[in-house]
């Protein structure tokens, strides 16, 4: 099991490395010179220092090998305002890192704490005119997406009738506002995920409950309750997290999206700004640290489904 977890670690490493080359490549394709908008005028000299200072006129080679030094040792490289100087790339991550990691935590939570009871009980009247309802609820939300959802959300709930606040504010000024600012964004990216996990641990479970030991537990007099969230769901909830692992992927673009609608000052914002200054080392350190949260989460994920699974533990041991 160990030797397992040192290959998956290696391949993580791995992982990490080519994302970052490759998106470190497709930054130098965004249209427009970075260090001419830093200047904001046509100047030869100023802007040929500007760029000699960023590294910009240095081999592709040389500034990747530079950039990936710095970020083992935690420099995330400067955000420049101009001529004049810039500030600590590190300084935006470790503020926006906390409030796009909560927003996406609430998120999961409320799509865990909607769709695991909705999916067993969809499985449960399988057929019946309540797994009918539900199924095709769950469709016509897979259908909308997230950014449609947080428009309506934010019109409605929170500008016409004023249930819940439209602007962000932060833990430190008011607790209560705080979680209240983030409700609105969290429902906006859990819609669509709570009808996707909820139509998959549907069909895992239609398909356990037809299984020999349930009907074993269900011919012992056990309660319909106790078979159902004892017996059942756990073997059904395999695929649910993995593909939860799966999706945290999508769930990072519907932040950037839905942390622009609703201006919270997470990563999502501050990347999309990076992207309209073109902010190369800002852009190249944000996607950096997105991308080793995706294969951390997705590695523990994958720890946990071995311990979740016997059999997925017994053939590892043995590979």
């Amino acid at each position: 099991m160990w030797l397992y977890i040192l290959r998956r670690l290696g391949a993580l490493v791995v992982v990490v490395v080519l994302v970052t080359l490759f998106s470190f490549s497709l930054i130098r394709f965004i249209p427009g010179d970075p260090v001419i908008n830093m200047v904001g005028y046509f100047d030869p000299k100023k802007i040929a220092a500007l760029r000699h200072q960023l590294g910009y006129d240095r081999n592709f080679w040389v500034q990747y090998v530079d950039w990936l030094k710095g970020f083992v040792h935690g420099d995330f490289g400067q955000i420049f305002h101009g001529p004049s100087g810039g500030s600590p790339a590190y300084d935006q991550v470790k503020r926006a890192l906390p409030v796009s990691v909560e927003l996406m935590v609430m998120s999961m939570v409320i799509t865990l704490f909607l769709a695991i009871p909705i999916g067993v009980m969809a499985a449960y009247r399988a057929g019946t005119w309540l797994d009918k309802v539900l199924s095709t609820s769950a469709f016509a939300l897979i259908a909308i997406p997230d950014f449609v959802v947080g428009i309506i959300l934010l019109d409605y709930v929170a500008v016409k009738q004023g249930w819940l606040p439209s602007n962000f504010t932060y833990w430190g000024q008011d607790h209560a506002a705080h979680v209240k600012s983030m409700i609105l964004p969290a429902i906006s990216l859990a819609i669509g995920q709570i009808a996707g996990y909820m139509r998959l641990l549907r069909s895992d479970m239609i398909q356990t409950l037809q299984e020999d030991y349930v009907a074993m537990a269900r011919a012992k007099g056990m309660p319909d309750r106790r078979v159902l969230w004892l017996h059942a769901l756990r073997p059904s909830s395999l695929t649910l997290l993995t593909v939860a692992g799966l999706n945290i992927g999508a769930l990072i673009g519907g932040t950037v999206v839905i942390e622009v609608i609703f201006q919270i000052p997470g990563m999502g914002t501050e990347l999309f700004s990076a992207f309209t200054q073109r902010q190369y080392q800002e852009i190249q350190s944000f996607v950096a640290v997105i991308a080793i949260g995706y294969v951390i989460v997705n590695f523990a994920i994958d720890i946990l489904y071995t311990f979740m699974d016997p059999r997925v533990r017994s053939a590892r041991a043995l590979a």
